[in-house]
C-alpha cells in the first residue's frame, strides 16, 4: 500500500513537472522585433516653439462709419484687383454731410470768384489813381479772406470723401477674401472687422517664444519649420522679433520668413512647430520614432529591451513632434534601445529576438 502512494505522488510530480515546463516553453515563445537607440541629431541643441502660417501680405479690412450693409460684392475664395468694389454701407448722416460740403464748396468758390474779379478791378484803378490805397487793401484782405474759405471748404469735401471711403469699402491690393463676417442688412460697426484680404504667394510663420528661451533668438537666424498637417519641413529665417510680451501671457511673439519655393498647399492658419538651434551644455534632445509609441489611457510608453532579453515597457513623458519623430523628455536615455517593430504580439516579459 505504501509502495502504491509513493508511486502514485512520484507520477503527480512528473506530471506537475512536465505541465510546468510546457507552461514555461509557451510563455517564453520568442519574438522577433527590430529596435533602435534614439536619435541625438548632432551639431548644437535646440528648442522647438509653436505657432501658425500666415500670409505676409494680409488686411482685415473694417470701417469707422456706423451703418446698415447695403451692399457685398464679393465672397470666400473670391479673387479680386487694387480698387475693386467689396462693401457698401449706407449711411444717411455722411450723406447728408456730404452734400452740406458741396454746397459750402459752391458758394465758396463763387464768393471767390467775386472776391478774385474785385480785387483785380480796384488794383487797375489803383495804378490809374482811380482807387486810393485804403480801397485796394480792403479788395485785397477780401479776397485772401475768400480764398481761405474756399480751402477751407475744400478741406472739409476731402474730409468727407475719406469718410465716403469708409463706406464704400475697396481692395486695398490684389488677392484673395480668406474671411467674411458682414453680410447684406447687417449693422457695420466702427472697427469691427467685416473680412479679410491675402495676396498669394509669400507666406512667413508667426511663433510663440517663452521668456525662458527668447534669448536665443535673433534676427535672421536659420529656423527648421515643420508644417503638422503634411509632415514636410522648410528652412526660414527669422525676419522680426518682439521686444515685449505684456499682451501676449510671457510668450514672445517670433516672426519666421519662409521661402515661395519648396511647401505646396500652404494655407493661412496651419499649425507648425519651429525648431530654433541653441548653443550651450545640456540642450541635447533625443527623438524616437512616433510610430513606436503604445499609447494606454493618457499614458504614454515605449517597449525596451531589458538585459535578460526581455520586452519591458517603460512610460515615458514626451515633447513636441517633428515630423515621424517624437521627443522624449524622460523614461528613456540615449543609447538605450527601444523596439520599433515586432512578428508578434509583445508584453512585459516576453522573450525577444532582435533581428
Amino acid at each position: 500500500m505504501r509502495t502504491l502512494f509513493l508511486v502514485l505522488v512520484a507520477t503527480a510530480l512528473t506530471i506537475s513537472c512536465q505541465s510546468e515546463k510546457n507552461s514555461d516553453t509557451n510563455g517564453q515563445q520568442p519574438v522577433r522585433v527590430t529596435v533602435k537607440t534614439p536619435s541625438v541629431p548632432e551639431g548644437e541643441g535646440y528648442f522647438t516653439a509653436s505657432g501658425t502660417i500666415e500670409s505676409e501680405h494680409f488686411a482685415s479690412l473694417s470701417t469707422r462709419m456706423m451703418g446698415y450693409v447695403s451692399k457685398v460684392y464679393v465672397s470666400v475664395g473670391d479673387k479680386v484687383r487694387k480698387g475693386q468694389p467689396l462693401i457698401d454701407i449706407n449711411s444717411d448722416e455722411i450723406d447728408a454731410k456730404k452734400a452740406q460740403a458741396l454746397a459750402g464748396l459752391s458758394q465758396a468758390e463763387a464768393q471767390l470768384s467775386v472776391a478774385e474779379k474785385d480785387y483785380h478791378r480796384y488794383e487797375k484803378l489803383f495804378e490809374e489813381n482811380s482807387a486810393s490805397q485804403k480801397e485796394l487793401d480792403d479788395m485785397t484782405l477780401q479776397y485772401k479772406m475768400a480764398m481761405a474759405n474756399h480751402e477751407r471748404a475744400k478741406q472739409v469735401e476731402n474730409e468727407i470723401n475719406a469718410l465716403m471711403a469708409y463706406s464704400h469699402i475697396r481692395a486695398p491690393f490684389s488677392g484673395v477674401i480668406t474671411s467674411k463676417s458682414i453680410k447684406m442688412g447687417d449693422m457695420a460697426k466702427p472697427g469691427q472687422a467685416l473680412m479679410s484680404l491675402e495676396a498669394p504667394g509669400k507666406f512667413e510663420a508667426n511663433a510663440m517664444v517663452p521668456e525662458t528661451s527668447i534669448e536665443h533668438v535673433e534676427k535672421g537666424q536659420k529656423v527648421n519649420v515643420f508644417v503638422k498637417s503634411s509632415g514636410k519641413s522648410v528652412e526660414g529665417s527669422v525676419s522680426e522679433v518682439s521686444k515685449s510680451s505684456l499682451n501676449s501671457g510671457g510668450q514672445y511673439l517670433v516672426k519666421i520668413e519662409l521661402p515661395e519655393s519648396g511647401l505646396d498647399n500652404l494655407y493661412s492658419g496651419m499649425y507648425v512647430s519651429a525648431v530654433f538651434p541653441v548653443s550651450g551644455e545640456g540642450t541635447k534632445k533625443i527623438f524616437v520614432d512616433k510610430s513606436a509609441i503604445v499609447t494606454k489611457g493618457e499614458l504614454d510608453g515605449l517597449y525596451t529591451v531589458s538585459e535578460s532579453g526581455t520586452a519591458i515597457l517603460r512610460w515615458l513623458k514626451l515633447g513636441q513632434e517633428i515630423g515621424d519623430q517624437v521627443e522624449i523628455l524622460s523614461g528613456i536615455k540615449a543609447g538605450e534601445e527601444y523596439i520599433v517593430s515586432s512578428e508578434g504580439k509583445l508584453y512585459n516579459g516576453v522573450k525577444i529576438i532582435k533581428e
